[in-house]
């Protein structure tokens, strides 16, 4: 093997000397920090991650983005088969018509039997009449033969025709009753029919609602991170398919000890250097203070017993400064936070805002 050029090894000699100094100018002009009424965290630089899954078991039919890319809220990005969804649409729709086809069959019922029944009341009507004129017959018949002007035969006649103008009443108000009972039970049968259509609709609705949760979209603005799974694979319901991290939600979680997160408050100001760019100071907000501590000893005698109880505290980027250095946010990169504990202080200039160009 041949030696290394020395034409590549000298500029990374420079390089590697320049950051040492540069740390060791840091060290030596900074070296605790800003002083009383301020405090730091170690930390990695984190983002909020989604995890984009397929609602149902299927095969995926199509990626629309690859690894890199950055994506917009509601962008589509997979979209699953949905033959088996499709048919099963057709079958449920094909449902929905044979149920309002039975509605109209129903109602027609409710029509034809509410006709018999106003028939059934009009025979009533006519049988009624009858009876009456055949009560003011057999009444003459009764007189007339009670004055030997009438035989006993015309009196039988008239007293069987009442008996049976009777009968034939009643018969006709049994009808009507059986016409009123056909009528309730069409009804019934709308009501039932009704029910069978809303049901129809809903099983489409939800089948619908499976066809449109089938393309899988975007919850957010954010970047693809890694695909979990290819084209023509087939997830289970659940499954993932790929990574978005949101780099508009970007923070640094830390831990203070009590005597210090004590005295943090939510909306405080804080400054996050990174470890791979010691020359840019990023302004951050305090979003999250544990309100429990991290670790607990098992017995708290001493103050310095004390000490040991950590709290977690998040640092916050604000989104609107993300959104404009975007091709330069990372994630997983190690830094450290600072806190202005005492609001009356100001910052030193080593911690004055330095953004990149």
């Amino acid at each position: 093997m041949q030696a290394p050029s020395k034409k590549i090894l000298i500029p990374a000699v420079i390089v590697a000397a320049a950051i040492a100094a540069a740390l060791y100018g840091w060290r030596a002009f900074f070296p605790d920090g800003p002083g009383e009424g301020f405090a730091s965290g170690n930390g990695r630089i984190e983002a909020t991650e989604i995890d984009v899954a397929a609602k149902l078991a299927g095969r995926i039919q199509r990626i629309f983005v690859k690894e890199g890319d950055s994506v917009r809220p509601s962008q589509p990005l997979v979209e699953m088969d949905v033959s088996v969804l499709k048919a099963q649409r057709d079958e449920a729709q094909a449902q929905l018509q044979r149920a309002i086809n039975a509605v109209a069959i129903a109602e027609a019922e409710v029509a034809l039997n509410t006709s018999n029944r106003a028939a059934a009341a009009a025979v009533v009507a006519q049988r009624e009449a009858e009876l009456s004129a055949a009560r003011a017959r057999f009444g003459r018949s009764q007189a007339l033969s009670a004055g030997g002007a009438s035989s006993l035969q015309e009196l039988d006649d008239d007293r069987a025709r009442l008996q049976g103008a009777k009968a034939t009443v009643a018969a006709a108000r049994a009808q009507v009753a059986a016409a009123d009972s056909a009528v309730a039970a069409a009804r019934t049968g709308v009501i039932g029919a009704n029910s069978t259509v809303e049901a129809a609709r809903a099983t489409v609705a939800r089948i619908e609602a499976d066809l449109t949760d089938s393309v899988l979209k975007s919850p957010r603005e954010g970047r693809v991170q890694y695909l979990v799974a290819q084209e023509g694979e087939i997830v289970a319901g659940g499954g993932k398919v790929l990574n978005l991290v949101d780099l508009t939600d970007v923070y640094m979680t830390f831990f203070l000890p009590e005597t210090e997160s004590g005295r943090v408050r939510l909306g405080s100001e804080a400054r996050i250097l990174l470890d791979a760019a010691p020359g840019l100071v990023i302004p951050a907000t305090v979003s999250f203070v544990a309100s429990t501590a991290q670790f607990t000893p098992k017995t708290v005698e001493t103050a310095s017993e004390r000490q040991k109880l950590m709290f977690r505290v998040r640092a916050r980027i604000d989104p609107a400064l993300l959104r404009q250095h975007l091709e330069v946010v990372k994630t997983g990169v190690p830094g450290v936070t600072w806190l202005k504990l005492d609001t009356d202080k100001e910052w030193p200039a080593e911690l004055a805002v330095k953004l990149p160009q």
